[in-house]
């Protein structure tokens, strides 16, 4: 199961371009619990439990991935200095509002963006509406990063880089690199159903 994981995800960031970013951290290595919720769809034999984490939302508290279970996650690494995540958040933008009601949950984790106030100002502008988070104290956004990278067997060393989680908090798909609605939408799909 992990030689087939290690291979999607070296696919993925063959064919993907990004902007770069690494760090360092622990992982967690939990093994699967039995699943809380049943989906109609069917999980890929290479999906792993997504490690939990808990970050500032900007303006709006405190929120851990445990809190989102049941709701299917598109977790997005960003920075606000980043191009082709810039590229992304319109489309972001139309996946919350379209499907917040069957149970999507945005979550951009910025990286390296500055203070919550600087990016609560980047937001205005970009006018984005999904939920944002950042570091609380220093540098957890990175450890965040790097927990998931062991997760899937590959470091996170580029951004966009994105996760659709679904609502037992497996880790079903990744990508490298900006993606369009569309794209998005298409492997969703099953996990909104």
């Amino acid at each position: 199961m992990r030689k087939a994981l290690n291979s999607f995800v070296t696919i993925v960031l063959l064919t993907s371009i990004g902007c770069g970013q690494s760090g360092s951290g622990n992982a967690d290595k939990d093994s699967p619990p039995k699943p809380l919720i049943t989906t109609k769809s069917v999980r890929p034999a290479n999906a792993v439990k997504a490690p939990d984490f808990t970050l500032q939302a900007v303006g709006n508290g405190i929120v851990s991935l445990h809190d989102l279970l049941g709701k299917v996650v598109l977790l997005n690494f960003w920075g606000t200095w980043c191009g082709p995540c810039r590229k992304e958040i319109p489309d972001l933008n139309k996946l919350h509002e379209k499907y917040y009601d069957d149970g999507l949950r945005v979550v951009g984790i910025t990286l390296s963006s500055g203070s919550a106030e600087d990016i609560a100002k980047f937001m205005k502008t970009w006018k984005m509406n999904y939920i944002v988070l950042t570091d609380i104290e220093g540098n957890e956004t990175m450890d965040v990063t790097v927990r998931y990278g062991k997760a899937v067997g590959q470091p996170i060393n580029g951004i966009p880089t994105t996760f659709i989680i679904d609502r037992e908090g497996y880790i079903v798909k990744g990508y490298l690199g900006p993606r369009n609605e569309e794209i998005f939408y298409n492997d969703l799909r099953p996990y909104l159903e």
